[in-house]
């Protein structure tokens, strides 16, 4: 008997099938469409085929799983209309009201900061958090004898000296710039990790953003409105302020400070009384960055940026404590189920 034989014998034997209760249904159903029914047989023997009746076979088939189906949703309606369509409820459920998440306010601050960003025309781009030397620390310029090389303040992976975790998304900056001809503008965010372990408070693994703008003739002016713009937009700030710096791979470098105010005490007390707060790090980027990735530094400029999104979410909540961010006390995450 050829195989198209087979299902068709099967195909007459399904519809003359009758089905008396839900048990008979679930029975039908594992003797056709079970893990090891008929079907199943029935599709391994298609296999052997040649491939030229497989699109006849085929056919047959898919009217032989329709027919079971049918036979298997007639049958299921049927039963449970018999039981006045009273569904018996599942008592190993828990017991109340499902009730919302919410959003973690890291989050939150993170996406309405890229969504900033973008709208000045920068694009997003991510990196590994396991990095070389070279990413990290030696493309941006940071001299060999850099303390920030210390065990103190990098994690280093056992038995790879010159592979760590990443303690800055700038690295993300490098290999950018390695495979990007200008004009260049992104954002970069994400989690870094530093061997900080010197306070209650300290903690080895942080968020940042940092933004990169390469160009012909960018200026430390380009620079200033950019931030003015994000300061405006994310804090409904006017007034900043940039303070002399210095970072191994800008130059010049600057703190960027706003003006918060003085108006509560909570003001005097983050500002210390001055009324001006530290945002983020940034500056032009130095020459000698940009000449490592291959970009002209002759023809090319640009400024970088860089904040933590921990520090920014505690200004735009109120948030006292670090250690808030992390603990996932349902108390503190739940003030934050109006901002879903």
């Amino acid at each position: 008997m050829s195989l198209v034989e087979q299902i068709e014998q099967l195909k007459l034997e399904v519809a003359s099938t009758q089905l008396n209760s839900a048990d008979e249904v679930e029975a039908f159903r594992v003797k056709y469409l079970g893990r090891k029914g008929i079907l199943n047989d029935l599709f391994e023997a298609f296999k052997a085929i040649p491939n030229e009746e497989k699109k006849a076979v085929g056919a047959v088939m898919n009217g032989l799983k329709t027919s079971v189906q049918e036979k298997i949703d007639e049958g299921s309606l049927q039963f449970k209309s018999n039981k006045g369509d009273v569904e018996v409820p599942d008592f190993t459920r828990p017991y109340g009201e499902w009730t919302h998440g919410s959003r973690h306010p890291l989050q939150l601050v993170r996406e309405e900061i890229l969504s900033i960003f973008e709208r000045m025309g920068f694009s997003v781009e991510d990196g590994p958090e396991i990095e070389d030397d070279w990413h990290v620390f030696s493309g941006l310029n940071f001299s060999p004898e850099h303390p920030a090389r210390d065990m103190q303040d990098t994690f280093f992976v056992e038995g790879q000296p010159d592979t760590v975790l990443r303690t800055h998304t700038s690295s993300v900056q490098v290999r950018v710039m390695e495979t990007t001809k200008p004009p260049i503008r992104i954002v970069m965010p994400g989690r870094v990790y530093r061997n900080e372990a010197i306070s209650s408070r300290a903690h080895c693994q942080f968020h940042q953003i940092e933004g990169l703008y390469i160009d012909e003739g960018v200026s430390f002016a380009d620079m200033k409105q950019v931030l003015q713009m994000f300061t405006e937009a994310f804090f409904g700030k006017a007034k900043i302020r940039l303070r002399p710096s210095y970072f191994p791979f800008t130059e010049p470098s600057a703190e960027m400070d706003v003006y918060w105010g003085l108006e509560t005490p909570a003001d005097h007390r983050i500002t210390k009384g001055t009324g001006w707060l530290e945002i983020m790090g940034c500056g032009m980027v130095d020459p000698n960055v940009l000449a490592a990735s291959g970009i002209d530094p002759e023809k090319y400029s640009g400024f970088a940026f860089g904040m933590g999104i921990e520090r920014i979410a505690m200004l735009r909540y109120g948030v006292d404590d670090l250690r808030h961010f992390f603990e996932n006390d349902m108390r503190f995450l739940n003030q934050f189920k109006k901002t879903i």
